[in-house]
């Protein structure tokens, strides 16, 4: 997705948002708690023949050493367990070694994007993460499913190959929620890195500059992002608040309530620029 680049002036009173967009390649955080998610994530999360409740997997039921994970509030975690549950029930699958969370209820001068690496016990990366332009300035309250909204998508999506494009080096993301961020392909909202996503930047102008909706990386790491987490890792995007709390009724309750038979296999993505 192209970005349309800018020079915002920094706004009156705007937070001097230092962000910190250096990986935590190698860290290891909490090894128990990886190791029960590994065997929850191992098992399918549920029975695919048994659909869960609407919360079955929400914030009360996350064991307590998914509390605190590198700083990823639990309800985070929590909510990207439910999508990947409601996932499952649908014959969707995933790979389990590896799980993305952005964490859109931050500003934008914070680091809000977390890989976590299930087999191992560590946090790959911890970044900084543009939204787009559509969604708001330093904070994302606007989420949309509609092409040129150049808005941010909230929800479970689906990584694809890699390809390169006018960002450069990107990844495919397909989304999984209907109605919510299906229509990732078709809007081109990709993974990929950015000049305007970086601590300086921040520090400038109060914000990270800003994407058409994709979730925009800073240069230095994105490609070890992307190579990380491509074909067929889940990538969950939150947002709080009334936001992720529309994405909750709307998405899981229509698409989990009742067992359906397995959803067809997602069609492999082909290269192409954007």
């Amino acid at each position: 997705m192209r970005v349309k680049p800018e020079s915002p002036k920094a706004p009156a009173g705007a937070p001097d948002g230092r962000g910190r967009g250096r990986s935590a390649t190698g860290r290891r955080v909490l090894p128990a708690t990886f190791g029960v998610l590994m065997t929850v994530l191992a098992a399918g999360l549920l029975p695919a023949a048994t659909a869960p409740a609407p919360g079955a997997l929400a914030l009360g039921a996350v064991p307590a050493v998914f509390r605190d994970v590198a700083g990823l509030p639990r309800r985070v975690l929590a909510a990207a367990l439910d999508a990947v549950a409601c996932a499952r029930t649908r014959g969707l699958g995933g790979r389990d070694d590896v799980l993305t969370l952005i964490d859109y209820s931050l500003p934008s001068t914070e680091p809000r994007l977390w890989v976590l690496d299930l087999a191992h016990g560590r946090v790959l990366f911890h970044e900084l993460v543009a939204h787009g332009a559509g969604s708001g300035d330093n904070y994302a309250t606007r989420f949309s499913n509609t092409d040129e909204s150049r808005q941010s998508s909230l929800g479970l999506f689906l990584t694809g190959g890699t390809y390169e494009g006018g960002n450069g080096y990107s990844l495919r993301l397909n989304g999984l929620d209907p109605g919510v961020n299906d229509r990732a392909e078709q809007r081109k909202i990709v993974i990929h890195g950015a000049w305007y996503v970086s601590a300086d930047h921040a520090q400038r102008y109060g914000r990270l500059g800003r994407s058409w909706g994709c979730p925009a990386l800073p240069e230095a790491s994105a490609r070890g992002v992307i190579d990380a987490i491509k074909d067929g890792t889940f990538v969950f995007a939150y947002a709080g608040g009334g936001a992720s709390s529309q994405v909750s009724r709307t998405a899981l309750p229509a698409a989990c309530a009742i067992p359906t038979a397995p959803a067809p296999a997602v069609a492999p993505f082909t290269a192409g620029t954007h």
